[in-house]
């Protein structure tokens, strides 16, 4: 495993998985100006570097992340600060390659649209989720009011938005705001699997699902269907399609490695 560490986010690189680990557990992970840049930082690189083929986030000392810190000092006007704030929100929705969210403790504010941001959630019984952000007389962000309709759907979005209530991981689960719930003790060992089996997917293929996943509350059908012909277009010019058509032939599992057949 090589390591790459910032003071606020820990980079480090098991085989083809990346894990980013936001690391200010004094704070519950509470995100402040510093943090925002590092973690954007982390995902571009992520983004950019061709070895890594899945990413873990999560938080340091059993907690995911609190939301913003409150309490750093405020630098420059607030809509530039949200600015900086929305470039990792950025990052991390147009990330090319899986991510999964692995949470522990509570994941609150933009926090929990941090995992949000993720495509798949894994957190123990005991994680606690809020959109706190209205008893902190604030509105949402860090694309909670994009995330949450397309989730959850608009009333129940509505209820976590303007209640600001906290609820449990098994609650979460059943809105569909976490994929799976795992005991303490079993969370380190299924994430490394999950992100394992996503790393060993075909890149491109996983990609181009992810993006037109992304994209398909602002298509029609007809468009939506255009996507997918120029993606299967996409994935026939890589090696993979062929290795994996080959693999079923012969009865054995594809290596796919993202190479491309045309320069």
């Amino acid at each position: 495993m090589s390591t790459v560490d910032s003071d606020t986010v820990l980079v480090q690189r098991r085989g083809s998985v990346q894990v980013v680990t936001v690391n200010r557990p004094h704070r519950k992970n509470a995100i402040d100006g510093p943090t925002w840049g590092a973690l954007h930082d982390a995902l571009r690189g992520a983004e950019q570097d061709e070895d890594v083929r899945a990413v873990v986030l999560t938080g340091a000392g059993g907690d995911f992340c609190a939301g913003a810190d409150l309490s750093a000092g405020r630098d420059g006007h607030p809509l530039t600060r949200m600015h900086r704030v929305n470039d990792v929100a950025l990052a991390l929705h147009e990330l090319a390659k899986p991510v999964i969210a692995k949470v522990r403790g509570v994941a609150v504010g933009a926090g929990w649209n941090l995992a949000l941001g993720c495509d798949l959630v894994v957190s123990t019984p005991d994680a606690r989720f809020s959109q706190i952000f209205a008893k902190r007389g604030l509105s949402l962000d860090f694309g909670g009011s994009w995330l949450l309709p397309r989730v959850v759907g608009l009333q129940q979005a509505k209820r976590l938005a303007l209640l600001g209530e906290i609820i449990d991981a098994e609650e979460a689960r059943e809105l569909g705001l976490v994929t799976w719930v795992k005991p303490d003790d079993e969370l380190d060992g299924f994430v490394d699997d999950l992100a394992d089996r996503l790393a060993s997917g075909a890149p491109v293929a996983l990609a181009q699902s992810k993006a037109m996943l992304n994209a398909a509350g602002q298509q029609s059908f007809r468009e939506a269907l255009e996507s997918e012909a120029r993606a299967q277009s996409v994935n026939f010019a890589t090696a993979d399609a062929p290795a994996a058509f080959k693999a079923f032939t012969n009865k054995t599992e594809p290596e796919f490695t993202g190479e491309w057949l045309v320069d």
